[in-house]
């Protein structure tokens, strides 16, 4: 039986091929083991324009652990970042600061609402006490994109530090270093390069990250030590996820042959287009308008119709083979459908008949989140 299509923001679909690249054992101090992660560094530092001004730290652990260990290592005593919230991913990034003692202050948005690049620069003016500034690129919990580029002019005008979670973005979203300034900016594994969880990875600019020695609280998310270790030796201080990072170098392999950042972008685009066009076509709204909408994953209102369950709905699409995410917001009752992984038109096509039969199966006439008209 063929495995659900996760339509999530990862872990998502991958290819035959970067599963069956983790069918080997390999040793964490063989010299392949060594190229391998030497090659996957370049190959991420040439995604982000950075080969001349940044190195790439890769980490063991989610993407949170990595971001963690951004916060940890940039943000020394005495410094404090300006954390920029429009969803449950800025929170997150507050809540880390505060359980590490990390001083910071933040901004919020609706979670339907961009970062506002002209109150982040008032707040820069004001407070000169700001070291940093921490964002969210695409922010997954509504799907909104994040005007990274005015928001890295502004931080560069005042002279502060940018700290970017391009989790949800990196390798679809075009990142250029020799562009935007950015002093790190943090990714992993199982996102939009479409390997398994397991690995974060943060590019940092190398006089910023230089500057860091002795910052972190703690072992082993201190960036400063794993890349001064990894630049000794090319060895990780501690245990490797190996089988994480020989899939990581196949789904390298895999995007550089589709065309890189851009033709990956341009299939999520595709993917995102064909979701939102079906999923109007049964009634239902997205909460963000199109302007505002990264092609990653997409938030729908839930329908007014008392017949639509989201529990029924998600575990009969479930059986249908196709696995969505529950809402996360505040805002509204939502829920969200991704756009990416290794899915391409047939595999969104279907996703979309597959949701009109399990409306007509539920009883639901319209996925609008209006009120229903009488009839």
């Amino acid at each position: 039986m063929r495995e659900a299509w996760l339509l999530t923001p990862g872990p998502l679909t991958t290819s035959s091929s970067v599963k069956n690249a983790m069918l080997r054992d390999l040793g964490s101090r063989d010299d392949e083991f060594i190229a391998i992660n030497r090659q996957i560094r370049e190959r991420l530092l040439q995604l982000a324009g950075a080969e001349e001004t940044h190195v790439c730290v890769p980490l063991q652990g989610s993407g949170t652990f990595a971001v963690e260990a951004m916060l940890n290592t940039f943000i020394a005593r005495g410094a404090k970042a300006l954390i920029l919230i429009n969803g449950a991913y800025g929170e997150r990034m507050a809540r880390i600061c505060a359980m590490g003692g990390l001083a910071h202050s933040v901004i919020r948005w609706p979670e339907d609402r961009p970062v506002d690049p002209a109150a982040l620069e008032r707040e820069l003016a004001a407070d000169v006490s700001l070291t940093h500034v921490a964002v969210v690129h695409c922010e997954t919990t509504s799907g909104i994109l994040n005007p990274i580029d005015r928001i890295a002019a502004a931080v560069k005008r005042h002279g502060r530090g940018l700290l970017i979670d391009s989790m949800s973005a990196f390798g679809a979203l075009p990142i250029d270093a020799r562009s935007l300034a950015f002093d790190a900016l943090v990714a992993s594994s199982n996102k939009c390069l479409e390997g398994v969880p397991g690995m974060g990875f943060v590019i940092a600019r190398r006089e910023a990250l230089m500057a860091c020695a002795g910052n972190s609280r703690s072992l082993s998310l201190d960036l400063h030590d794993q890349w001064n270790s990894m630049e000794k030796n090319g060895q990780w201080r501690f245990t490797p996820p190996v089988h994480v990072i020989l899939a990581m170098a196949q789904a390298l392999k895999e995007h550089a042959s589709e065309g890189g950042v851009e033709g990956r972008g341009a299939r999520y685009r595709n993917n995102c287009r064909i979701l939102m066009e079906g999923m109007r076509k049964l009634g239902f709204e997205s909460l963000l308008p199109d302007h505002l909408q990264a092609p990653i994953i997409v938030t729908f209102l839930m329908p007014a119709d008392p017949r639509f369950i989201f529990a029924n709905f998600y575990d009969r699409l479930r059986c249908k083979g196709y696995v969505i995410y529950p809402g996360k917001l505040t805002v509204a009752d939502s829920f969200r459908v991704g756009c990416v992984g290794r899915i391409g038109p047939e595999e969104m096509t279907g996703a979309v008949k597959a949701v009109q039969e399990v409306m007509t199966q539920m009883g639901v006439k319209s996925g609008s989140p209006a009120l229903l008209h009488a009839r």
